[in-house]
């Protein structure tokens, strides 16, 4: 493809992409989202007392909003591209959490009492994080189908490193950058992926005056030092950001920090789950939630034990033997889901049909397994059979969030990444779950739990906890 012929495909393709229309559309998102926050808020305590307060009142504090997208950008939530899920979930709990606490103040100074209507707006706080990732998601996908999305970006290079940063960006799920354009000049091919390939990687300065282009990614392998320094620059240099993707891509941490060593930089990294104060606060986390939330759904609890007892013979309960931290065994709880001879029953399916055992080997786990009961299926499809699995984080063999807990099995899967990886507790759920769950190979556990050992904090957790509820409704890649 020549530059003429870039040209004519860039003007039709990418001409209603931009940073202004992304921020515009989530400023908007976030208004409905906090408007449904008061919403869920003032109808928690009507609900409670419908003579305190009148529900449809939350409407008049309608001002209150371009406080909240205030402290929004000033947060750095706008046009929000790039964040780290975990990130973006502490800026809007942050965020909500000191515009919220504003409002009840103010109040409480000018009231000097905590009267009804600022209760209505601490249970706001309570749903406002949930409901503002939501209807940003909704806005993701809202952009992404009219091509309304992301910003355009350069990417050098087209090389393994080249196509799986073309690939990452293509493939995700929110909005970030758009790869508009490759420049290359050891590619063999015009295009990948679609997206035009020009062979001179001088054609920076140009790009920027022509299209207004604003950023580059530059992902080149096996470039020399005196080359790289050249295309930065007299190439890279023209656009306003510029990303440099060192080729030790698998080292993916978001707290990866530079230290300057006399002139040397390094980067840092650490284990953050082997800090005594960084465990103490994930245990504390494990037993509050788990209690109250164990408190909260105790009747659904019991009437999932009541159908699976009913359903078929057998114990509610069934314990199977796992490997947890540093590959200490300990028997997880599920509800039983399997014929009570199922152990039985797969050594014969094994036997008897080779693809089912291919499957098996591939990720311990059968699609359309004979052996599940028709509640079974039910429970794993929603994935409510390993609520007992709070009784495992309660002892202390589990947390709620975590590696997956494995059988012996499985442990050649994760050959020298095994020690590593299960120096931590295994987990109810994991990030691995909630970005592809079952559909994931070993190659790519193995980096959802690397990222989480050496990116890990509170939120996280939080965020993988509210993605769970989000993967358990989809019922992806349960079975």
């Amino acid at each position: 493809m020549t530059l003429s012929e870039f040209d004519t495909w860039y003007r039709v393709r990418y001409h209603r992409t931009s940073s202004a229309i992304i921020a515009i559309a989530f400023v908007f998102s976030d208004l409905i989202a906090v408007m449904l926050s008061f919403g869920a808020g003032f109808f928690v305590v009507n609900l409670y007392d419908l003579a305190v307060i009148n529900f449809k009142s939350f409407v008049t504090y309608w001002p209150y909003v371009p406080v909240f997208l205030f402290i929004f950008w000033v947060c750095n939530l706008y046009p929000g591209v790039s964040l780290a899920p975990s990130e973006e979930f502490k800026l809007f709990t942050t965020a909500s959490f000191m515009t919220h606490g504003g409002i009840i103040l103010s109040r409480f100074i000018e009231n000097q009492q905590l009267d009804a209507i600022s209760v209505a707006f601490a249970f706001s706080f309570v749903f406002s994080t949930f409901i503002l990732l939501m209807c940003r998601n909704a806005m993701h996908y809202v952009l992404r189908k009219r091509r309304w999305g992301g910003i355009p970006a350069v990417i050098y290079g087209s090389g393994a490193l080249g196509k799986l940063v073309i690939d990452r960006l293509l493939d995700s799920v929110k909005i970030g950058y758009v790869p508009v354009l490759i420049l290359s000049e050891q590619s063999e091919v015009n295009t990948y992926r679609e997206v035009p390939v020009l062979h001179d990687i001088s054609l920076g300065p140009e790009l920027v005056r022509r299209y207004n282009i604003k950023m580059a990614i530059v992902a080149m392998q096996d470039i020399g030092e005196q080359e790289l320094t050249r295309l930065l620059n007299y190439s890279v240099s023209a656009f306003r950001y510029n990303v440099l993707i060192p080729d030790f891509f698998r080292a993916t941490n978001i707290w990866m920090t530079v230290r300057d060593f006399d002139g040397l930089l390094g980067f840092v990294t650490s284990h953050r789950l082997k800090m005594d104060w960084n465990l103490a606060m994930k245990r504390f986390m494990d037993i509050s939630i788990t209690i109250i939330g164990g408190l909260v759904i105790l009747p659904i609890l019991l009437i999932l034990a009541l159908l699976v007892k009913v359903s078929s013979p057998g114990p509610v309960l069934y314990g199977h033997k796992r490997l947890g931290c540093n590959g200490k065994p300990f028997k997880a709880y599920k509800f039983r889901s399997m014929v009570i001879d199922a152990e039985a029953r797969l050594q014969k399916l094994l036997a008897e049909n080779p693809a089912m055992r291919e499957e098996w080997e591939a990720s311990h786990k059968i699609k359309n397994d004979p052996r599940v009961t028709n509640i079974g299926r039910f429970l794993r499809r929603t994935s409510l059979d390993e609520f007992p699995q709070l009784i495992n984080v309660l002892k202390g063999e589990m947390s709620l969030v975590g590696p997956r807990p494995i059988v012996e099995d499985e442990v050649p899967k994760y050959g020298e990444d095994f020690k590593r990886i299960f120096s931590v507790k295994p987990g109810l759920s994991g990030l691995w779950q909630v970005s592809g769950r079952s559909d994931t190979d070993y190659n790519e556990r193995v980096l959802f739990d690397t990222y989480y050992l050496q990116s890990w904090s509170v939120w996280l957790d939080m965020w993988i906890l509210y993605q769970t509820i989000v993967a358990v409704i989809r019922g992806r890649g349960a079975y």
